[in-house]
């Protein structure tokens, strides 16, 4: 009798635990939302979290998209949302050497941009070129900040800057750190250790597997 008491009460905190919060629109405005957290009422700007992570991230005077652990949701005034989140899976993403070019390639966005990644775990952060940096739109020697950059070839100079948003292979993460480094090396945009150290990286012959860490 026990034993079931408490395998029951480990149940019971297992689904609190995944339970995730109750959000109702109370009132619209652009780029503003008075939102209902799991009772709590809650004014947010659009990219301000509130109670329980809840992440708005447009509004208007007719809808809101917030973000509720990593799922985003439309909501119209009135209108609630409240949901079990099963436990994250692990992501594993499959990359085909590229034998012609001698390299992983993974397709992604900067900002909303497309770009082909390079993967280079020597890379200690996304690395690329002015070149590269200027099709994507990045003002790197306004925002960022100058700094000295260590290269295959050697020493060079270059700026550090924040990047809005990075996403490949279903992962989207926000402010990420770059380095635009000066001149036209090098040749693509490198994945580097401050996104790859979120996976467990296993390479088999021409096979590159990067499992998430949970």
């Amino acid at each position: 009798m026990l034993f079931r008491f408490c395998l029951f009460c480990l149940l019971l905190i297992s689904a609190v635990a995944s339970a995730g919060p109750a959000v109702r629109v109370l009132a619209l405005f652009p780029d503003k939302a008075m939102l209902e957290i799991d009772g709590q009422r809650k004014v947010l700007a659009a990219g301000r979290s509130g109670p329980a992570g809840v992440r708005l991230i447009s509004a208007d005077p007719e809808r809101a998209v917030v973000e509720i652990d990593g799922v985003l949701q439309e909501l119209r005034l009135g209108s609630a949302v409240s949901a079990t989140y099963q436990k994250r899976q692990k992501r594993e993403l499959r990359i085909l050497k590229d034998i012609s070019r001698g390299g992983y390639f993974v397709d992604g966005l900067i900002n909303g941009q497309s770009v082909r990644f390079l993967v280079d775990t020597g890379a200690t952060t996304i690395a690329m070129s002015e070149h590269q940096a200027s099709r994507l739109g990045l003002q790197h020697r306004v925002d960022g900040k100058r700094v000295a950059v260590g290269t295959a070839s050697g020493d060079a100079l270059g700026h550090r800057i924040m990047l809005r948003k990075v996403s490949f292979g279903g992962l989207h993460l926000r402010n990420v750190a770059a380095v635009v480094i000066d001149g036209d090396s090098p040749r693509h945009v490198l994945l580097g250790m401050n996104v790859l150290g979120r996976f467990d990286i296993d390479q088999r012959d021409n096979l590159l597997i990067l499992r998430s860490k949970l």
